[in-house]
């Protein structure tokens, strides 16, 4: 008989505070965590029980956000003591400054296994924008006719989600392929954005709805799905794997706010690491999922849940 579902507390780099936001198939994992002076946060990569610090790009701030299958790792970081934040390429011990779209400040979110990276960037005019950083080069893939845009995941498709600014002041969630971005709408209110798109091509995110609330949805075939909450009046879905398994972190009954694990239509409450809340970032396609939560000691950690 195997073992029940649990949560596994990963520890920190010496600090207070950890984070993991990202998780390959291998079970790699990817995030953040305050060092043994609690000055730091330092992006890590967690493997076979081992937290490894992954440094910086010269200064005392660095987040990883998401790794590959070929142990690729992306996220933003200080390039020197408090200077603007630059997205990077972490591979092989090497942390790489991947630049901006002419501004100060960029951030990288997801990359695929082709190497393809998605994130968000200060242009040179001030805007920020999404943008695709493929061998080399970073390319803004414009917005839905607003100023803003922020791309968060890319499948091997090379298809892109994230949200943008419309024309009319909104915030809307968009699919971007074959040069081209696409309005997916939102759940009834006036902002929405997607997180995460699997190679099914399903896509989630959150949205606020007509009454105003902020839920976690699931878009597929032109059809944007409520997920609902734990009983509380806000959800968010943070990654999807390409079994159509769901994670994020929802408001419950009692106002507290807990890692979910959605599928087959049923939200799962994944509890804690002894504290009083959890939030889930990452599932990988062997359902093991990856987030943060409050220990019992009133500490911050990342954890694994498996």
């Amino acid at each position: 008989m195997g073992r029940m579902p649990h949560m596994i507390d990963l520890g920190t780099l010496g600090g207070i505070f950890s984070g993991a936001f990202g998780i390959n198939d291998r079970g790699q994992i990817v995030g953040a965590s305050r060092t043994a002076n609690n000055l730091e946060l330092n992006a890590f990569l967690w493997q076979k029980g081992v937290m490894t610090d992954l440094g910086s790009i010269g200064g005392n701030f660095s987040v990883a956000l998401s790794i590959n299958n070929r142990k690729q790792v992306v996220g933003y970081t200080e390039t020197a003591t408090n200077s603007p934040l630059h997205a990077f390429l972490w591979q092989k011990g090497v942390m790489t400054d991947l630049g901006t779209l002419g501004g100060n400040i960029s951030i990288a979110n997801n990359i695929n296994d082709r190497g393809q990276i998605v994130g968000g960037s200060e242009t040179a005019s001030g805007e920020t924008h999404a943008f695709l950083w493929e061998d080399g080069v970073m390319t803004d893939l414009g917005t839905l006719g607003g100023s803003i845009s922020g791309a968060s995941s890319i499948n091997e498709r090379g298809q892109i989600v994230g949200g943008s600014e419309t024309a009319n002041g909104e915030f809307h969630v968009f699919l971007w392929e074959d040069g081209v971005m696409t309005d997916l709408g939102t759940l009834g209110g006036s902002v929405g954005g997607a997180i995460s798109i699997n190679e099914c091509g399903q896509i989630v995110g959150d949205s606020l709805t007509a009454n105003g609330e902020s839920h976690a949805f699931l878009w597929q075939n032109g059809v944007m799905t409520d997920l609902g909450t734990l009983g509380g009046t806000f959800s968010v879905a943070f990654s999807i794997n390409d079994r159509g398994q769901i994670t994020g972190f929802s408001e419950t009954a009692n106002g507290s706010v807990l890692a979910f694990l959605w599928q087959n239509g049923v939200m799962t409450d994944l509890g804690t690491l002894g504290g009083t809340f959890s939030t889930a970032f990452g599932i990988n396609n062997r359902g093991q999922i990856v987030g943060d939560s409050e220990t019992a000691n009133g500490e911050d950690h990342a954890f694994l849940w498996e």
